[in-house]
């Protein structure tokens, strides 16, 4: 089992940038695919980027596709999405998520959650 925890999110200008943080607790982190997701008020959680244990590949939404990097750093424990160019309709609750096996877009194949991180961006 892995505890998992964001940090980082907070209030932006359009345009901007944000770097959001995950960090993992307990069963070896490097077992994991992670992903970020998020959730906008009366909408579906929805599927932003993965990334495999090793951070041999990844993927992205459409939507944020050339604007988000997401990478991991093993011997830290931590995931992050890099956010640059940030819309007004990239505002919402941005969950990371685990699995073990690979990278996937649902989130339905994540076993494991954190509590979530405000990102606000305003126009």
């Amino acid at each position: 089992q892995v505890q998992l925890g964001e940090s980082g999110g907070g209030l932006v200008q359009a345009g901007g940038s944000l770097r959001l943080s995950c960090t993992a607790s307990g069963r070896a982190f490097s077992d994991y695919s992670m992903g970020w997701f998020r959730q906008a008020p009366g909408k579906e959680r929805e599927f932003v980027a993965s990334i495999s244990w090793s951070g041999g590949r990844t993927y992205y939404a459409d939507s944020v596709k050339g604007r988000f990097t997401i990478s991991r750093d093993n011997a830290k424990n931590t995931v992050y999405l890099q956010m640059n160019s940030l819309k007004p309709e990239d505002t919402a609750v941005y969950y990371c998520a685990a699995r073990i096996g690979g990278p996937r877009v649902s989130p339905g194949d994540y076993n494991y959650w954190g509590q979530g991180t405000q990102v606000t961006v305003s126009s």
